[in-house]
């Protein structure tokens, strides 16, 4: 195999291994179900005692691996701090050339995501169709049904609208996209609603809360048991110099990156009343800060912290997910007025009467130290806030908890 461009020549038996590899992979349906007597292997399957196995087609390899959210964590240096990271887990060929592995005990209710690697190469598993990408990576992931996991799933509920509208952001100088979730009835009804604008972490985009935070479902589910006020859900790209998810934009098909610019130097903030604006003017809102509510998830913490001091009488519900506490980016900008005065700012919201500052974090999160810290100053401000710490690290499985909590004590 040559790399046009290097001009790189790889070992002709690593590109056998490979090719025989993906042709095991990519293959015409028919002739695998040939292979196999008309009935293709099933990956991942979930048994009933919720032990699970996966497959991988790979007659010619010689080592193939999964790595996944069900699978013990384990402790990796980053230059943001100790991460968790998912474990590694190897499969078994059998006699077909197909390799299994079965977890060893049952898996909680959980939506799960994992990939496989094929001699040191990740890829996903094609005998499942479900996929979800994650700023580049794309992964599959499963359900393990019941408790909590029962918000994530499609069920027999009245369904919300989802809608990707554009618009004109001015401080941007772009037209941009939003995701927006309306109730059910929304359609039907003169009725006004609330409106939580929940924003995504960094690398993410407009897109991240509905595939891999399941918003919509969640909604469906807690409005229909009455445990959430039907409410408009607002879902921004918080990437300011970015138009919408990659593959949507008029730059085309852009390689998905954490290194945008302008995150988080004040920009977003700045524009962030644009959006209100936007928002109140096209949809039936109750447009007082009563009714309205900000959260987000990691990057989207950190400006639902900033968006909210900034404007203390806007909103009246803030959450912070695993929030990114004082990762400010300061280089002079003309917008890093956005982060001064940060304590008058503070004591100014809460001034106002915020009907709820709610707070989550899991307990090995590398942004553990910080949320303790503005935690600390809450308390010895007498600042009333609401405190939720759950197992494991910066990951959507406590996020979309968070979401199935704040959700329910919003609006009320």
């Amino acid at each position: 195999v040559i790399n046009i461009k290097s001009k790189t020549l790889y070992p002709m038996k690593r590109f056998s291994i490979l090719a025989i590899t993906l042709c095991a992979f990519c293959g015409s349906a028919s002739a695998q179900q040939a292979l196999f007597g008309g009935q293709m292997p099933q990956s991942p399957e979930i048994h009933a005692d919720k032990t699970v196995t996966f497959r991988c087609i790979a007659p010619e390899a010689h080592k193939v691996q999964i790595t996944g959210d069900f699978l013990p964590t384990k402790k990796v240096d980053t230059p943001m701090g100790k991460y968790d990271m998912p474990g590694v887990a190897d499969l078994k060929k059998d006699e077909k050339g197909v390799w299994s592995f079965t977890t060893t005990a049952p898996l909680a209710p959980e939506l799960y995501s994992y990939t496989m690697m094929v001699d040191g190469a990740s890829v996903t598993d094609h005998l499942n169709v479900y996929t979800v990408r994650d700023i580049a990576n794309v992964s599959n992931y499963f359900m393990i049904g019941g408790g909590k996991a029962d918000l994530y799933k499609v069920n027999k509920v009245a369904h919300g609208t989802v809608s990707k509208v554009w618009y004109d952001d001015a401080k941007a100088g772009l037209t941009r996209r939003m995701t927006v979730y309306t109730p059910a009835g929304y359609e039907t009804s003169k009725q006004k609603y609330p409106v939580l604008y929940l924003l995504h972490g960094i690398g993410g985009d407009e897109e991240a809360w509905m595939d891999l935070g399941r918003a919509s479902q969640i909604l469906d589910n807690l409005i229909a048991q009455g445990k959430a006020k039907p409410m408009i859900v607002v879902m921004t790209n918080g990437n300011i110099s970015q138009e919408a998810a990659p593959g949507q934009t008029s730059d085309n098909l852009i390689v998905p990156t954490l290194g945008l610019p302008k995150t988080m130097e004040g920009s977003f903030e700045v524009s962030f009343p644009e959006v209100v604006k936007f928002v109140d003017a096209r949809y039936r809102t109750l447009a007082n800060s009563q009714n309205r509510a900000i959260a987000g998830l990691s990057m989207g913490g950190f400006h639902s912290l900033y968006i909210s001091i900034n404007n203390p009488k806007t909103f009246g519900y803030v959450g912070l997910f695993s929030a990114a506490i004082g990762k400010e980016q300061r280089s002079g900008g003309a917008n890093e007025y956005i982060y001064d005065n940060f304590d008058k700012k503070l004591a100014d919201l809460f001034a106002a009467k915020p009907k709820l500052f709610w707070i989550g974090i899991g307990n090995t999160d590398f942004l553990f130290k910080d949320n303790t810290a503005l935690r600390e100053k809450l308390t010895k401000n007498h600042y009333p806030f609401t405190y939720m710490e759950t197992d494991g690290g910066h990951i959507w499985r406590n996020w979309r908890i968070y979401l199935g909590e704040f959700a329910q004590k919003i609006f009320k």
